[in-house]
């Protein structure tokens, strides 16, 4: 029999042999038999066609969703991708790949960016671009990917702070979040790379702890000498658990930018400072006290170098010393030398 019923709600189910010997058995959603039978024959001849005729098969969006998510399992990004791809579904479930256009794409993203900002709509259209980039040149699912246009981005300033800045709200921190900024501002490591690190990956003796090129955002293993600051701040963890370096009430801290964060942002009066510009503050007092770009580069395990020319502006001793090389001796003619 091509089509049946099961279940207690009676739905019709459709169970056949495709041309190509593979087993078909979907279910028709519909409870009315002439319909279900309408539906069989038009699944029937569809698989004919694509068979024997070359057909391309109907690909929805939700195919491409699980087809991405399988193979980008591996990417730091996985789960940001599955919370933007559940925010996309409300859009675009079971939609034709056919019918997701620029135009509707955009529109997608314009609806982003009034929810929240130009800038977090851009990562969400990076994605869809992605997906049906691969779409189109690597599963062949479609003719042609559509053309996607980020909004415009204005370039963000480096957020740093002074020693004095830092050393207040580091005062103002709970314990357990003081240890771990401190620790951050000595090494640069990112907020995954502290709250995640391990004994394992410390020794003390030699002044050296490492990331594992798994745990790096540029996938290269990084190098972390450890300076006075950072080894005061180790050997106060020594004994609180036996694997995490830090933890808060016996267990791995997974999130630094909690209330207590912001209560004590408030309290300094520090305004627009994440977490992760802990990080610029370490890049940014490294570059004044002389370090150069390229080894900072190499000490923040960055995987180029225009990453790291944002600093640049913060070492003028480097470059006024260059600037001197040109100086006329004497001045130049009508110039007034300054005394």
């Amino acid at each position: 029999m091509s089509i049946y019923q099961r279940g207690k709600k009676k739905i019709w189910w459709a169970r056949f042999t495709g041309p190509d010997g593979e087993r078909i058995h979907e279910s028709s959603k519909t409870t009315d038999r002439r319909a279900a039978q309408e539906w069989h024959d038009a699944l029937k001849a569809k698989r004919w066609r694509e068979a024997r005729m070359g057909d391309r098969p109907a690909r929805l969006w939700n195919d491409a969703v699980v087809q991405w998510l399988k193979e980008t399992s591996h990417k730091r990004t996985h789960d940001e991708d599955i919370a933007k791809l559940r925010w996309l579904d409300r859009f675009w479930r079971d939609w034709p790949l056919e019918r997701i256009t620029r135009a509707e794409v955009q529109r997608v993203g314009a609806f982003k960016a009034e929810e929240s900002s130009p800038a977090t709509a851009n990562r969400y259209l990076a994605l869809v671009r992605a997906i049906l980039t691969r779409a189109c040149k690597v599963w062949e699912w479609l003719d042609r990917a559509p053309a996607v246009t980020l909004y415009p981005e204005p370039k963000r300033r480096v957020r740093w702070l002074t020693r004095e800045e830092a050393d207040r709200l580091v005062a103002a921190l709970p314990p357990h979040l003081a240890a771990m900024a401190v620790f951050a501002l000595a090494t640069g490591l990112r907020e995954s790379n502290v709250t995640g690190l391990l004994w394992a990956q410390i020794d003390l003796r030699r002044c050296h702890a490492w990331i594992h090129p798994d745990q790096a955002k540029a996938r290269k293993a990084i190098a972390v000498p450890l300076n006075a600051d950072a080894l005061a701040v180790l050997r106060a963890q020594i004994g609180q658990h036996e694997e995490y370096v830090f933890t808060y009430r016996g267990r791995p801290v997974t999130r630094t930018t909690d209330s207590a964060w912001y209560k004590a942002l408030d309290r300094c009066g520090i305004e627009d400072f994440r977490w992760h510009d802990l990080r610029h503050t370490w890049a940014s007092w490294l570059v004044q006290s002389g370090c150069s770009l390229q080894r900072l580069m190499e000490l923040g395990g960055w995987s180029n170098y225009e990453t790291v020319l944002k600093y640049a502006h913060l070492a003028p001793g480097d470059l006024a010393e260059e600037a001197r090389r040109i100086e006329r001796q004497p001045a130049m003619p009508g110039i007034r030398r300054v005394k």
